[in-house]
């Protein structure tokens, strides 16, 4: 297992959290080969961790969804 450090990472809010109902919000931060995606209302909890590759699938996907 490889441990990655996002202390000092720039997280940003998704766009889909900002105004309205704040109660559901998710954080994503980029960092090299990874990109991390936490809970905004716990920046001290858990983090997960995915490789940048994998997270542009994953976006690309949502977005075709969508």
């Amino acid at each position: 297992m490889t441990s990655l450090d996002f202390s000092t990472a720039h997280w940003r809010k998704s766009s889909r959290s900002v105004g309205g109902n704040d109660s559901n919000c998710v954080e994503v931060a980029f960092s090299g080969p990874a990109v991390a995606v936490r809970d905004s209302k716990d920046p001290d909890g858990p983090v997960l961790a995915f490789p940048a590759r994998s997270w542009a699938a994953f976006v690309s996907r949502v977005s075709e969804a969508g």
